[in-house]
C-alpha cells in the first residue's frame, strides 16, 4: 500500500503482530524460548477482540466430559467442512494449554467444591466452558496475558497499524512495515526486520454495518497476507452471533453481545407473543450450534415482519444476573433495558470469521516464515460454523505450535543469527488508497448484500459495488498517479475492501447453504458438490486467483511437505 519510506527499523527474531489471547501466548513462549521477541499491536496491550469474549473457553476439563466427546461436537457444529486432524489436535492438546493459562495467571470461577466451574453453551452436549468474572472470561485472560508480558519485558510497540509485509530476495518474510500513531519511543512509518512474522491480528467485522467486533477489527491481518501472496480459506464463513442486543435498525458499529452462556443457563429465545420458537427446530433447542439458531431467529423475523426477537432470562432472578452476568447486565441496562424485569431484544450480528489466512497444523502460511494463529487463520478447526468457545482455545493451541516449529527452524538452521535483507517496494505501489468516507460504503454493501441471507442476486449487485470501489481508485492511481493520503482511515478502508472482496467472490462460488452460509436461492446442503473449501489468492494485478480443494481436508501449505 502507499506509505512514507520507513523513518526507523529494528530487528527481532520474531514479531508478533496482535496482543490477543493468540498473539500474546505466542510472544510469551517464544520469549520462553530464548528468541528476541517484538510485540506489535494496533491499539494498547490489551483492546483486541479477546477481552470482549465473554462465554468462556472450551476444553474437556469436566468429570466424564473426554477430548472425543468435544471433537464430535466441534465436527457437528463445523457441518462437513473441519479437518479432522486439526480438530483432534485443538481437543487434545487444549485441556493442558488451559491449565498452562492458568499457571501463567489467569484466574476462573470456581465451583462450592473448588473445582472449575463449567458451564454449558451452543452446540455442546455437556458443560465444559470455563468462565472467569461470570461473564468477563476474555478480560480477565487478556489481563494475565498482559501482566505476564510486561512482568517479562517483552518489548511491545502499542498503537501501531501494521501495514506490508517485508520479503527477501528469496520470497521468505523479513518483517512488517508499521505505522505508529501517536508519540513513544518510535513514531511514523517504520519497520520491525524478522525472518519470522506471527499475524494475530483478529478478525474483520467492521467489514459490516453492526458487528460484536472493536473497532480495530478491520482485517488487516487478512488483507496483509493476500498482498504478500498468502492463501486465504473459509472467507465466506462469518459467523453472525445470534443474540446481539438489538439496538435499532440503523445501530452502527460494536453492539454489545448477549452470551451464548444466557442460553446455556436457562434463557429461551421468544417472539414478541412469548412463544418459544426454537423447540422443535432443533434437538438443543436454542442451543443448537449458532447458525441454527441464528437462521431460526431470522425466518421468525421474516415470518412477523420484526425486527428483533427476545431473549427472556426473567426467571434468572436479580441474584444470578449480578453475580453470572454482571457485564451483559451493566450493558443491557446502559441501554435502557433491565433483562430482570424484561425481555432482551436481540438480533444477530456479525461476530466471529471462520475463515482467514490458509495454515497447517504448526500454523505456516504460504508464504515461507508467515505464520497466522487466532480468528486471522483458517487452521481448519472451526470448518463452516465455530463452535462456541474454541476460539479462545484455538488462540492458545495453535501459537503454541507455532512457536514450536519457530523455535525448531532457529535450534536447526540458525536463523536468529541472520539479519534478512528485505527487497525493496516498487516506486508505484500496486494497491490504490481510498478514501476514509468509501468505508461506510463498503459496510453497508456487504450488510446488505452478503450478510445473514445471501443470494446470487444479492451478492451480485454487492460483487458489483465492490468492483465500483475498486476499478474507481485503480483508474485514478493508474491514469494519473492520485490516491488517497496515507494514513490509518485510508490504510483500513483499503484492507476492508480488500477482505469483502474475498469474501463476497467465495460466497458467490459457493451454491449451498452450510453452517453460517445461508443462500437463498441454494437452500440445501451439497456434499457431493461442496464439501470442499474455496480458497483465495490475490494475483500481481490484483484480479483474484479462485480454487477449490478437492476434499474437505486442506492440502499443505508447502510443497511436499509432511504434517507432524
Amino acid at each position: 500500500m502507499p506509505a512514507p519510506a520507513p523513518g526507523w527499523s529494528i530487528d527481532a527474531d520474531v514479531v508478533v503482530v496482535g496482543s490477543g489471547v493468540a498473539g500474546l501466548t505466542a510472544a510469551l513462549r517464544c520469549e520462553a524460548a530464548g528468541l528476541n521477541t517484538v510485540v506489535v499491536t494496533k491499539a494498547r496491550l490489551d483492546d483486541g477482540s479477546t477481552r470482549w469474549a465473554q462465554g468462556g473457553i472450551a476444553a474437556a476439563l469436566g468429570e466424564g466430559d473426554t477430548p472425543e466427546q468435544h471433537r464430535d461436537d466441534t465436527l457437528v457444529a463445523g457441518a462437513g467442512l473441519c479437518d479432522a486432524d486439526a480438530v483432534r489436535l485443538l481437543v487434545t492438546e487444549g485441556p493442558d494449554a488451559v491449565r498452562r493459562l492458568i499457571e501463567t495467571g489467569a484466574h476462573f470461577d470456581e465451583s462450592e467444591e473448588g473445582g472449575l466451574e463449567l458451564t454449558r453453551e451452543g452446540g455442546h452436549h455437556r458443560r465444559r466452558i470455563a468462565h472467569a468474572g461470570g461473564d468477563a472470561t476474555g478480560a480477565e485472560i487478556s489481563r494475565a496475558l498482559v501482566e505476564a508480558v510486561r512482568a517479562r519485558g517483552l518489548r511491545t510497540i502499542e498503537n501501531a497499524l501494521v501495514l506490508d509485509l517485508l520479503t527477501d530476495a528469496e520470497g521468505r518474510t523479513a518483517g512488517v512495515t508499521l505505522h505508529v500513531m501517536g508519540e513513544g519511543q518510535h513514531d511514523g512509518v517504520g519497520a520491525v526486520h524478522a525472518p519470522a512474522v506471527v499475524l494475530a491480528t483478529g478478525g474483520m467485522g467492521q467489514v459490516f454495518s453492526a458487528t460484536t467486533n472493536p473497532s480495530v477489527s478491520t482485517g488487516d491481518g487478512v488483507a496483509l497476507a493476500l498482498r504478500a501472496g498468502a492463501e486465504v480459506s473459509d472467507l465466506e464463513f462469518v459467523q453472525f452471533h445470534p443474540t446481539v442486543l438489538f439496538l435499532g435498525p440503523d445501530a452502527e458499529g460494536q453492539q454489545p453481545l448477549v452470551s451464548e452462556a444466557v442460553r446455556g443457563e436457562g434463557a429461551h429465545l421468544v417472539d414478541a407473543d412469548g412463544t418459544r420458537f426454537m423447540v422443535g427446530q432443533h434437538e438443543l433447542a436454542e442451543l443448537a450450534p449458532r447458525d441454527i439458531v441464528a437462521k431460526g431467529i431470522m425466518r421468525r423475523m421474516q415470518e412477523q415482519g420484526a425486527e428483533h426477537m427476545y431473549l427472556d432470562a426473567r426467571h434468572f432472578g436479580a441474584h444470578m444476573w449480578q453475580h453470572r452476568f454482571p457485564t451483559i447486565l451493566a450493558a443491557c441496562r446502559a441501554n435502557g433495558f433491565d433483562p430482570i424485569t424484561e425481555p432482551i431484544p436481540v438480533a444477530p450480528a456479525a461476530h466471529y470469521a471462520s475463515g482467514g489466512v490458509r495454515t497447517d497444523s504448526h500454523g505456516r502460511t504460504t508464504v515461507p516464515g508467515l505464520y497466522a494463529c487466532g480468528e486471522v487463520a483458517c487452521t481448519g478447526v472451526h470448518g463452516a460454523n465455530r463452535l462456541a468457545s474454541n476460539s479462545l482455545l484455538e488462540g492458545l493451541v495453535y501459537a503454541e505450535r507455532i512457536v514450536t516449529d519457530i523455535a525448531a527452524a532457529h535450534a536447526e538452521s540458525g536463523l536468529h543469527a541472520r539479519v534478512p535483507q528485505p527487497v525493496p517496494y516498487a516506486e508505484t505501489p500496486a494497491h490504490p488508497l481510498l478514501a476514509p468516507e468509501v468505508r461506510f460504503a463498503i459496510q453497508r454493501t456487504m450488510t446488505e448484500g452478503a450478510g445473514v441471507l445471501r443470494s446470487e442476486a444479492s451478492l451480485a449487485t454487492a460483487a458489483a459495488a465492490l468492483d465500483r470501489l475498486h476499478a474507481d481508485a485503480r483508474d485514478a492511481l493508474e491514469e494519473n498517479g492520485k490516491t488517497a493520503e496515507p494514513g490509518v482511515d485510508t490504510w483500513e478502508t483499503t484492507n476492508l475492501l480488500c477482505v469483502a472482496r474475498v469474501l463476497v467472490a467465495a460466497a458467490r462460488l459457493r451454491e449451498e447453504t452450510r453452517g453460517c452460509h445461508w443462500r437463498e436461492d441454494h437452500a440445501e446442503r451439497d456434499d457431493a458438490e461442496w464439501r470442499r473449501h474455496i480458497v483465495v489468492r490475490l494475483n500481481p494485478d490484483r484480479t483474484l486467483a479462485v480454487h477449490t480443494t478437492d476434499t474437505a481436508d486442506f492440502p499443505p501449505t508447502r510443497p511436499h511437505q509432511q504434517e507432524q
